[in-house]
């Protein structure tokens, strides 16, 4: 479970796509990125746009923000905008990196997007239902508003006299 809670962490929404940098897919597989985008490029006709593209720098300065990458002061750091995998070119990678690592991780990876599918599908549905009784209840109220404020008033009047009265205590002298 801590694998996908840390996996989920890597995972941004960019153009609509649940994606992954390449930097973080790297890491996990334990190679260089510049290993990782050969691989992919040597392999290109496996990724088409919805299974990877490149980031602009406009959606790099957004991912960066929210992963906190530092950039790093000149000659480190990134040559080029990074590369993004949907969860479809995560799969895809595992036919290029055939390694142990990499067939590991992808698995963790790719129970993390189901996952996730799952958790959007559930809590698609519980707000549907919750919109339904708020519309239910507001239409309700609007048309019985007198018989609501009534019940606030029993409410009311109930809470007054189940109060504990004020206890005194007498002192003689």
């Amino acid at each position: 479970m801590n694998e996908i809670i840390s996996i989920k962490n890597l995972i941004y929404e960019v153009r609509g796509h649940k994606v992954i940098l390449d930097k973080d897919l790297a890491t996990l597989y334990g190679v260089e990125v510049k290993r990782l985008n050969e691989a992919v490029k040597r392999n290109i006709r496996r990724f088409p746009i919805d299974f990877m593209f490149q980031l602009t720098k406009e959606e790099w300065d957004v991912v960066r923000v929210r992963s906190q990458i530092a950039t790093s002061p000149k000659g480190g750091g990134r040559q080029y905008l990074p590369y993004v995998f949907t969860e479809q070119g995560v799969s895809m990678l595992s036919s290029v990196l055939n390694s142990e690592q990499a067939i590991t991780v992808n698995v963790q990876i790719m129970r993390t997007f189901v996952k996730m599918r799952q958790f959007a599908l559930e809590n698609k549905d519980l707000s549907e239902r919750l919109a339904m009784v708020e519309k239910y209840l507001m239409q309700y109220s609007k048309e019985n508003n007198a018989e609501i404020d009534k019940i606030n008033e029993a409410i009311n009047y109930l809470l007054d006299i189940t109060k504990p009265s004020q206890i005194e205590f007498k002192v003689e002298k």
